[in-house]
């Protein structure tokens, strides 16, 4: 299976609104865009964002409907340099975001802020990749063992060493292609020991993987038995879904 996440999707109720914040506060700028009927999907990231970077898919649903934001997926994780975690968010603060968690209550090690539909947003030092590039992207997962089945069998991910913590409470595990570039987006599945339950809600959409070729890569999965929840002939060819053993949903797409 080849291709790194390409993007990461959520669901905003004032699409003018959730532009204006992550252009003005992470200095997104537009890099693609689909108008349909009933719908519109905007994609976002920085200006120098590397060619194998994710980028955020914004969307909008012509209907006013309001979301969940559930508990299943958890954030998105924004880039800064190593030394400028506290000057970044007191940056944000200045530009009137709301004060969620700051550096000092996170250890000075991330820093926490919210779009303006719930959405979390983790801002992390790294040493690589443009300022408030995605990181990675947080979703929570009931058996550890086997959604790091599922990743490194499905799309033969591995485990990225450097990124586990395994805590008293809870562990992290870091899943991307082997020869991800380390500006690409990672996946981080939490996991909790204590037995709970998620609620998926609809505040978020999905995580998309790039593929070379969709028909291959989605016989490949189900091959692997993966979820055969919207297939290619379904989506005119143009796309394809499947679903993590959670229910978390996965696109498949390619881009030139």
């Amino acid at each position: 299976m080849d291709g790194t996440f390409d993007h990461v999707m959520i669901r905003v109720e004032d699409l003018e609104e959730s532009l204006d914040w992550y252009q003005t506060h992470l200095n997104y700028e537009e890099k693609g865009r689909w108008e349909a009927d009933t719908f519109t999907n905007v994609f976002l990231g920085p200006e120098d964002v590397h060619e194998d970077g994710a980028l955020l898919e914004l969307t909008y649903n012509h209907d006013g409907r309001s979301y969940e934001i559930g508990d299943a997926w958890g954030h998105i994780a924004v880039r800064v340099p190593e030394d400028a975690l506290q000057e970044s968010y007191d940056q944000l603060m200045e530009e009137g975001v709301d004060d969620y968690r700051d550096p000092e209550s996170c250890g000075n090690r991330y820093a926490f802020v919210k779009d303006p539909d719930g959405h979390e947003i983790e801002i992390v030092k790294r040493d690589h990749g443009a300022k408030w590039s995605i990181d990675h992207t947080m979703i929570r997962v009931e058996d550890a063992d086997a959604a790091l089945g599922y990743w490194t069998r499905k799309f033969e991910y591995t485990e990225q060493p450097s990124g586990r913590w395994e805590a008293d409470t809870f562990s992290n595990y870091f899943v991307a292609p082997d020869d991800a570039p380390e500006e690409a987006m990672k996946l981080e599945l939490t996991y909790n020991y204590d037995g709970r339950e998620y609620t998926m809600g609809d505040g978020w959409g999905h995580v998309a993987v790039r593929v070379d070729d969709l028909d291959d890569a989605w016989e490949t999965l189900l091959t692997r038995e993966a979820p055969d929840y919207r297939d290619p002939a379904s989506c005119d060819h143009n796309y394809a879904f499947t679903k993590d053993q959670d229910g978390h949903e996965v696109e498949l797409v390619t881009r030139d």
